[in-house]
Formats: C-alpha cells, sequence, structure tokens
C-alpha cells in the first residue's frame, strides 16, 4: 500500500514539473501567410473592333500542380514543391481568367468581352487551359507561365467549331529567391502571353464568319 502511494505521489510531482516547464518555455511564433494578386493590365490604345458581336470568356482552366493558392517551386527536373505560407489571393484559375477577360475587353478586338456568369449566348468563346505556372529554381530563378488559348464559334454549323488554338511559353528571370520577386515575374511571364495572343487573335479575326441567326449590338 505504501509502495502504492509513493507511485501515485512521483507521478504527480513528474506532471507537476512538466507542467510548470511547459507554461515557462518559450511558444514557437505563428508564421503568418502572405498572399500575392497576379493581375497583369493591357496598356496603350485600343484596336478597331473585328467583329460587331460579342466574346464570351469561358472557363480557364490550370493544370495540376500549379491549379490551388499555393506557389510552385521547381527544384529539380521531377522535384516540385508547394509554399503553403507563400500564395495567390485566389487561384490561378481565377486570377488569369478575370485577366484576360479585361485585358480583351480593353483591347475591344470584339465589340465586347464578357464573363463566364453573363447569361448572353456564347457565339463566340474563348477557353484556355494554364500548363505552367511555377518558379524555376534549378539554376537561375525564373518564372514559367505556359498557356493555351482556344477560340470557338458554336453557332457556326460546322462539326468544327474552332475558330484558332494558340499556345504560349514565357520565362522570366528573378532577381533573386523571394516570393515577392517570383509574384512579379508570374505577373510578367502571363503579360507579355496575353500581348502575343491579342496580336494573334487580332490578325486571326479580321474575317470572322458570322454566328448564324444573331443580331448585332446595338451601335453606341
Amino acid at each position: 500500500m505504501k509502495s502504492l502511494i509513493k507511485l501515485f505521489s512521483y507521478l504527480g510531482s513528474v506532471l507537476l514539473i512538466c507542467a510548470v516547464v511547459s507554461a515557462c518555455a518559450p511558444t514557437k511564433p505563428i508564421v503568418d501567410s502572405t498572399t500575392w494578386l497576379i493581375a497583369p493590365k493591357r496598356v496603350g490604345e485600343t484596336r478597331k473592333a473585328n467583329s460587331d458581336f460579342w466574346l464570351k470568356m469561358g472557363a480557364v482552366s490550370v493544370n495540376s500542380p500549379f491549379d490551388s493558392k499555393s506557389m510552385v517551386y521547381r527544384l529539380s527536373d521531377q522535384r516540385y514543391e508547394k509554399d503553403f505560407y507563400n500564395g495567390y489571393i485566389s487561384t490561378p484559375a481565377e486570377m488569369i481568367g478575370n485577366a484576360t477577360r479585361q485585358w480583351l475587353a480593353d483591347a475591344t478586338i470584339f465589340r465586347a468581352t464578357l464573363n463566364q456568369s453573363n447569361t448572353f449566348f456564347p457565339y463566340y468563346t474563348l477557353q484556355a487551359n494554364v500548363t505552367e505556372f511555377y518558379g524555376d529554381y534549378r539554376s537561375q530563378g525564373e518564372a514559367v507561365v505556359s498557356m493555351e488559348f482556344y477560340l470557338a464559334m458554336l453557332s457556326s454549323g460546322s462539326q468544327n467549331p474552332f475558330l484558332m488554338t494558340h499556345r504560349y511559353t514565357q520565362r522570366v528571370a528573378l532577381n533573386d529567391n523571394r516570393p515577392d520577386s517570383l509574384a512579379k515575374g508570374l505577373e510578367q511571364a502571363t503579360s507579355r502571353i496575353l500581348q502575343a495572343f491579342e496580336q494573334d487573335l487580332y490578325m486571326g479575326t479580321r474575317n470572322l464568319p458570322k454566328p448564324l441567326g444573331q443580331q448585332k449590338l446595338l451601335s453606341k
């Protein structure tokens, strides 16, 4: 009986010491996450519209593992790593979709460029797929963005609705390995892609087939 009392007394003392030590030990600081916005803006003069009809910005898909809000770093040919403390304010699909729609709206190649949630029938639609969106740190740091664009007309009566397909890749050298430098590099790479696509879209839509049964928008 006395041995049991001694054992319980010993265990109680150990627990008390552990509690005191834990209370006095320094706590690990909480690391706040930082988020970035990738939002390239178009500058320069608007273009003369090639079409009196509207373009609807469709879905933007992003390949894994670049589709989440976390920044992705490429450290070797097969090794990629996500940074859970540095990421984006929204998903790459949302950021690039919004930036592309606004860019083309400012370019005025079509009479209007509408977002995906708009209820107008999509006679002309543009969809995009982001295949690469990361920081490449295998040697000198680079921001890497690759995108594919698909322009289609759904009311043409043709079995092949695609009017244009284009693929672009941009790599932007980074000054250092900080996350803010990567965010700026990704924005710059995306801006270069949108500049190139705008030019190709403008040249490729000069003689667009008109949608079947579509009425022109009212003039301004």
